[in-house]
C-alpha cells in the first residue's frame, strides 16, 4: 500500500483546494495552487512539521495563486507550471485577478510540458495538459498512486467554467475526451473546488463528459 498522503486547505473567497502531498513519515510537502494567504499555509504547515518543497500550479487563475508569492517568499520553493499558462499568470487582467479586487501576477520558476514526468520527493508526477478552463490549464498524475489533482478541469459531475480569457468549451471536452477519459476508473479525483470523486463515477454521472 502506498505511504502517500495528502491534506487540504479551503482557502480563498472562491473556496479554493489547496492539496499538500507528502509521503508518511517525512516532513516534506508537495503544494498544490496556493489560493490564498501564502503566510497562512506555511504557518499552520509548519505548525505541524511539515515544510513545503514544490509549488505546483494547475493553471493560473487569481483564486489558485493568490497566496503564491507569499508562500515562495517564505519557503524558497520553485513553483512549477504549464508553459502555456505563461501569458495568462502574467497578466491581472487575464487571471482576473484585478477583476477580483487583488492585481497579482506570478512568474513560475519552472515551465513543464504535457506528458513530462516529473520526480519530487520520491513521487512520479505525469503533466498532462488539458486545455479549456484555460489555454494552460494542466493536471498532475501521480499513476502509482492512483491519484489525479484536476484543478478545474473536472468537479464532480461538473467542470470548469470557460468564459473567462483563453478558455474554450470545445477544447475542455476535447481535454476529457483524449486525456482524462483513458484513465482507471478507479483513479481518485482532486479537484480545484468541491468533493473529491473517481474517474468511473465522473464517466458514469458527468454531463459534461466525453469520450
Amino acid at each position: 500500500m502506498s505511504d502517500l498522503k495528502i491534506g487540504k486547505m479551503v482557502l480563498s473567497s472562491c473556496a479554493t483546494n489547496c492539496y499538500f502531498v507528502y509521503h508518511e513519515g517525512q516532513n516534506k510537502v508537495l503544494f498544490f495552487d496556493p489560493g490564498d494567504r501564502g503566510d497562512y499555509i506555511y504557518s499552520t504547515l509548519g505548525a505541524n512539521g511539515l515544510e513545503v518543497d514544490t509549488i505546483f500550479l494547475t493553471h493560473g487563475h487569481f483564486d489558485h495563486i493568490w497566496g503564491c508569492s507569499k508562500l515562495r517568499q517564505l519557503s524558497g520553493a520553485k513553483v512549477y507550471a504549464l508553459k502555456e499558462e505563461e501569458e495568462l499568470l502574467m497578466s491581472a487582467h487575464m487571471n482576473v485577478s484585478e477583476m477580483a479586487g487583488r492585481a497579482c501576477t506570478v512568474k513560475a520558476n519552472e515551465f513543464v510540458e504535457d506528458g513530462q514526468e516529473i520526480e519530487a520527493l520520491g513521487f512520479k508526477i505525469k503533466v498532462i495538459a488539458t486545455p479549456g478552463h484555460t489555454a494552460g490549464s494542466c493536471c498532475y498524475y501521480f499513476e502509482e498512486d492512483g491519484i489525479l489533482i484536476s484543478g478545474d478541469t473536472l468537479f464532480e459531475e461538473s467542470v470548469g467554467r470557460t468564459d473567462f480569457p483563453t478558455g474554450s468549451a470545445s477544447e475542455l471536452g476535447r481535454s476529457i475526451e483524449t486525456k482524462l477519459a483513458p484513465l482507471p476508473d478507479a483513479t481518485v479525483v482532486y479537484p480545484g473546488h468541491g468533493s473529491s470523486t473517481t474517474i468511473g463515477h465522473e464517466r458514469d454521472y458527468n454531463p459534461f463528459w466525453r469520450e
